[in-house]
């Protein structure tokens, strides 16, 4: 009798702490980015499995950092790049990409985050720590590969492990499956997909500047994650 008691109380707190964390979840909130270009806005969201970018990243975006800094350099099939704070105004023809502020944020580089089109990353140079710029950011474009062109490719990252549904993704909805594990990826873009492809095809010089500036101006805020995922079907919550 004493055991059946015990029993019905511990099913019984199972209960309330199963609603409890769902109604939690129900009112939790989170940043909406918005980034916009003269191509139109895209609205991403960022890791909480990354918590040191998410807070930078943040910070410069509440600062507004980003506003009027370029996209100093694309890539066509790869990525486009932008966050040197000396990209603002600068002349045409400047080479770009060494300007930071001071400081890197240490990797998060995480197995179950890779590079498909869309997520956020951050750009880096060679440290050993493979630690981040702390502003320097890239939007994958990538391409979409075949069983073979994948393989080759994953052999460029053999310390890493790709699962069935990764391998499915980068033959579906495309990356840069050889950035794996050399780069925090801390982020996402939910919508128009397409202005990373308009951003990313644009004539470039030698060092891939784009020969025709292309400002942006990035903002956040804070909404129910319900409606996040009602609005852009996201619902990893990584």
């Amino acid at each position: 009798m004493k055991l059946n008691r015990l029993l019905l109380l511990s099913l019984l707190c199972f209960g309330i702490s199963q609603v409890t964390s769902a109604q939690l979840f129900k009112k939790r909130r989170d940043y909406l980015l918005t980034i916009s270009t003269p191509w139109g806005d895209m609205h991403g969201i960022l890791y909480n499995s990354t918590p040191l970018h998410k807070k930078n990243f943040l910070k410069l975006v509440n600062k507004k950092f980003y506003d009027g800094l370029l996209f100093h350099r694309v890539i066509n099939t790869f990525m486009i790049q932008g966050g040197d704070p000396k990209s603002k105004g600068a002349a045409q023809g400047t080479m770009l990409g060494e300007g930071d502020v001071g400081y890197r944020v240490p990797a998060e580089i995480l197995p179950n985050i890779f590079h498909k089109k869309g997520v956020i990353a951050a750009a880096r140079d060679n440290n050993p720590e493979k630690a981040s710029s702390g502003c320097q950011f890239y939007v994958v474009q990538g391409k979409v590969w075949d069983d073979k062109t994948l393989a080759e490719q994953m052999k460029r990252s053999p310390l890493r492990t790709y699962t069935p549904e990764q391998q499915q993704v980068y033959k579906t909805i495309g990356g840069t499956p050889h950035l794996d594990g050399n780069y925090t990826v801390f982020g996402q873009v939910l919508d128009n997909l397409w202005v990373i492809d308009s951003v990313a095809t644009q004539k470039r010089d030698s060092n891939n500047r784009p020969l025709k500036d292309i400002a942006m101006k990035i903002s956040c805020k804070k909404i129910k994650k319900k409606k996040i995922t009602a609005q852009y079907g996201y619902t990893d919550w990584l």
